[in-house]
């Protein structure tokens, strides 16, 4: 666990706040461009470094500031090119980044949260509980770390970064404020120029946040949707207890609407054998969606241990493909990448320092299941 020095770290700092931070101190404003280019297009972390900023600011920024980001804990290469980072962060908590290079594209998966509350049934990042909020400078410290590893600075020039998806450990809209801040600074010419259209946030619909997102920030938008009724979701996503799909569904052609140019919802839908991939909900699915603009990116499962679910058929996946295609649905299935360690989607885990008891009690259900003792069980996690 990183100690805290008092200090203000700079690298989650978006650029209207960088220029307030210098005014605090008495310097123009001019100077924050020229510390977000120095941290984000060329990776720096020592002020020492910044060589067209005079000695004098250089020793006050030392006195008053830092740029911090996550500790990195290990990073691992797959077969297929897939990386996956695991960073420890300030509460001593660990997260998982993944980059995913394919088509000629990099797409970095960032995570928001040091676990996940919303305990969706599929997924082993929510059966580790929660523990924390990770603060915009760990969100875009994701970033920093992944594009610094591959050496493309300038940050813009032949970047290995093109495309970045909130879809990583936790739910960004129940860390509003950081991950908004960090999404603008990956957006910011001074610091990673990204798309909008390749900043995307994917949400398990937090409805009231949906509401206010397009106010504050122009970003694609994911809807987890898994299951194409009310019945079925409630099992899948506990949040939709609260936000069924017709409301859920409203808000978010509401934003697609304010952002214009013909932009569109992406929906994800993880493929479970037996369970949400029948023909019956290929149709259910289509009249759910018949009057939100969108594309569908179907997930077949990524299996992890004692989650009780299956991966389809190559058949049913395929069928329950045709039939939305059929309905003129663009619809593609999601390539499984970095299986081999661990990196699919649904298999980040981290090392979150459960506060919810979430994962004492999801361990209690795997011995009552496999008849293990708790040393077993915990070795084998």
């Amino acid at each position: 666990m990183t100690e805290p020095t008092g200090k203000t770290n700079l690298l989650g700092l978006t650029q209207a706040q960088l220029e307030a931070f210098f005014e605090q101190l008495g310097e123009k404003r001019f100077r924050a461009g020229q510390v977000m280019k120095w941290i984000h297009h060329f990776g720096v972390d020592n002020f020492d470094d910044m060589t067209n900023l005079g000695k004098a600011l250089r020793e006050k920024l030392k006195a008053q500031a830092e740029i911090r980001g996550p500790e990195v804990v290990s990073e691992d290469i797959s077969a297929d090119g897939t990386r996956k980072w695991v960073v420890r962060v300030a509460s001593g908590s660990c997260v998982e980044t993944v980059y995913i290079p394919q088509n000629g594209r990099g797409t970095l998966c960032v995570s928001s949260q040091a676990g996940c509350a919303l305990d969706c049934s599929f997924c082993s990042t929510g059966k580790q509980g929660f523990n924390s909020d990770l603060t915009a400078a760990e969100i875009i410290g994701q970033v920093w770390i992944a594009n610094k590893s591959f050496g493309t600075v300038p940050a813009k020039i032949d970047r290995a970064i093109t495309n970045v998806v909130m879809m990583g450990m936790g739910e960004p809209l129940l860390n509003y404020d950081n991950v908004v801040n960090a999404m603008r600074i990956m957006m910011d010419d001074l610091g990673y120029g990204i798309s909008k259209r390749k900043v995307t946030l994917s949400t398990s619909g937090v409805v009231p946040m949906i509401e206010r997102l397009a106010d504050d920030i122009d970003v694609s938008l994911a809807l987890s949707l898994h299951a194409p009724n009310d019945a079925l979701r409630d099992q899948l996503v506990p949040l939709n207890r609260k936000y069924p799909l017709a409301v859920l569904l409203q808000a978010c052609r509401n934003y697609i609407a304010r952002l214009g140019e013909k932009r569109v919802l992406t929906i994800e839908y993880t493929l479970l054998a037996g369970v949400n991939d029948q023909p019956e909900h290929a149709r259910q699915m289509i009249e759910l969606l018949r009057d939100t603009p969108c594309k569908i990116n179907l997930i077949p499962f990524n299996p992890f241990p004692h989650s009780g679910y299956q991966r389809p058929s190559n058949n049913a996946i395929r069928r329950f493909q045709e039939l939305l295609q059929q309905a003129a649905f663009n619809v593609t299935v999601r390539t499984t990448r970095g299986e081999d360690i661990d990196a699919a989607c649904g298999q980040l885990v981290g090392q979150v320092m459960d506060r919810t008891r979430r994962s004492q009690r999801y361990i209690a259900v795997r011995q009552l299941e496999a008849g293990e003792s708790v040393a077993d069980t915990q070795n084998n996690r």
